[in-house]
């Protein structure tokens, strides 16, 4: 079992290498921007990427699930008809969608509630709905012929395109918000225009009406619970801009993405968890794996909660050349980052936990869970922000995934019942809690930083005197440790002399 765990291990460091260099790329651009605008200007820039997310789910129509469905099969039309019917779809449809926001521009902006004078902006912001469109079934295509270093590539140009963009629009031209919508236009066109040559080398042209039809039946009951998902992840700020003010959403906005660390641990684990749960799901001892699995992750999740909690602050208020990480102005919500953080610990659990629903092929019941996740979210953030401001924002996302961890743990017992180790993830959540509570209850301003590695050895030494760790994995780690000691040593020998 141990072999097939440190392969997931193995899997998740390479999937999380290409995600962590492009996502961490991309999260450079937060202390960019919270050094050069104010919070009222990050927050209308938040609000506007916020409806753009809900844009792309209305812009795919679940075009792309639908072409993964019809082109793995071949059930209906030629291998070029499977690409070039949904592409012709994607862009006949996102073509007039764009066309009609960019000549409703004013009354967009009356409608979403921002000054006229972000006509350009939401004329921007059309396009590049409209180029991301059309790149969805190139990139699904790349995906299915199993082309991950092609896709990757990619992915990682744009970022480097979007990032170098608003370096330059916003530090030499000066072209503040304007800039980074007009910088994505660049680099979703610029993608596009990469994806070319494999357009040009999947279609033929041919649309098929018999297809389509499948497809349009296939794709669009994806739609709802895709604008659910949305709503999950980026409903609090539309609604928090609502009940506040723009700077609010700049500021929540900045500290948020702080979080991304956590995110990004989530992310890595779940793109190796799925093919993996699949491949090993008629293995005798599955369950068994499967719930030391959801242990070990539980426990990465802790340290890195902790490691991030104790120390963000530090790194935030780090000044390097006379600049902060994030500007000061933005510091007053830095008490949102453990409340994320803990929100995306329970979003990792439904995703370890969502294994039993796919391997007895359950997924219906996935749309009504998101749904009552997402009207959790939404009910939350109405009747927390008006009490405790941006905290209720983060508290009510805590609160939508802690429901979907439930609601998921509750449909899967049912389908694919595992015996979790209930005593062990009590263990690892006391000497959390312990930990934590001492941080906070006893500030220690002289010596912080030893205070904070204290702390950490604390809960070490806590799960290890509540016997946390069996006798196997004490013999594993060592056995690690010892063959690591080796090659050091053997590493460590002197040059022969020449």
């Amino acid at each position: 079992m141990f072999d097939k765990i440190k392969r997931l291990g193995t899997e998740t460091a390479i999937y999380g290498l290409g995600t962590i260099v492009g996502r961490f790329l991309n999260f450079l651009l937060v202390p960019f921007y919270t050094n050069v605008l104010p919070p009222s200007e990050y927050g209308t820039v938040t609000y506007i990427f916020s409806l753009i997310a809900f844009a792309n789910v209305i812009y795919g129509y679940g075009m792309e699930s639908a072409f993964f469905k019809y082109s793995s099969t071949k059930e209906i039309g030629t291998p070029e008809q499977n690409f070039s019917t949904p592409f012709i779809s994607l862009f006949l449809t996102s073509a007039v969608l764009s066309f009609a926001f960019v000549l409703a521009g004013p009354y967009v902006c009356d409608l979403i509630s921002l000054p006229r004078s972000y006509d350009a902006v939401m004329d921007y912001a059309a396009w590049i709905l409209f180029f991301d469109a059309l790149a969805i079934i190139p990139f699904a295509s790349l995906r299915l012929e199993n082309k991950a270093k092609h896709f990757a590539a990619l992915k990682f140009t744009n970022i480097v395109i979007n990032v170098a963009s608003n370096l330059v629009l916003l530090l030499v031209f000066r072209t503040g918000v304007e800039g980074i919508f007009l910088s994505g236009l660049l680099a979703s066109a610029a993608t596009f225009f990469f994806l070319v040559p494999t357009i040009l080398r999947r279609s033929s042209g041919n649309f098929s009406s018999e297809l389509y039809r499948e497809l349009l039946r296939f794709g669009l009951p994806y739609v709802p619970a895709g604008l659910a998902t949305m709503v999950i992840q980026v409903v609090d700020r539309p609604i928090l801009r609502m009940l506040t003010h723009d700077a609010a959403v700049g500021i929540y906005q900045a500290n948020y993405r702080l979080g991304i660390f956590m995110m990004l641990v989530v992310q890595m684990c779940d793109y190796a968890w799925r093919p993996f749960f699949l491949t090993h799901a008629k293995d005798s001892n599955a369950k068994e794996m499967f719930a030391r699995i959801l242990t070990y992750f539980v426990l990465l999740m802790s340290l890195v909660f902790l490691l991030l909690t104790f120390f963000i602050p530090d790194l935030v208020h780090l000044s390097i050349f006379g600049r902060y990480v994030i500007h000061p102005a933005y510091w007053s919500a830095l008490g949102i980052v453990p409340i994320v953080l803990l929100g995306y610990m329970f979003l990792g659990v439904s995703n370890t936990m969502v294994a039993g629903i796919y391997i007895e092929k359950k997924t219906r019941y996935l749309p009504p869970i998101t749904f009552v996740c997402a009207a959790a979210n939404i009910i939350g953030n109405f009747l927390l922000i008006p009490h405790i401001g941006l905290y209720g924002a983060a508290w009510a996302t805590v609160l939508s995934y802690l429901v979907m961890a439930v609601l998921m743990f509750v449909t899967v017992q049912r389908a694919y019942p595992i015996r979790y180790e209930w005593i062990r993830l009590g263990k690892m959540a006391f000497a959390s809690l312990a930990v934590v509570g001492l941080y906070l209850l006893v500030p220690v301003r002289e010596w912080g930083l030893v205070w904070k590695l204290a702390l950490l050895l604390l809960f070490c030494a806590a799960m290890y005197f509540m016997k946390f760790f069996e006798a196997s994995e004490f013999a594993l780690l060592k056995g690690i440790f010892t063959r690591s000691r080796g090659h050091v040593e053997i590493g460590s020998e002197p040059a022969m002399p020449l």
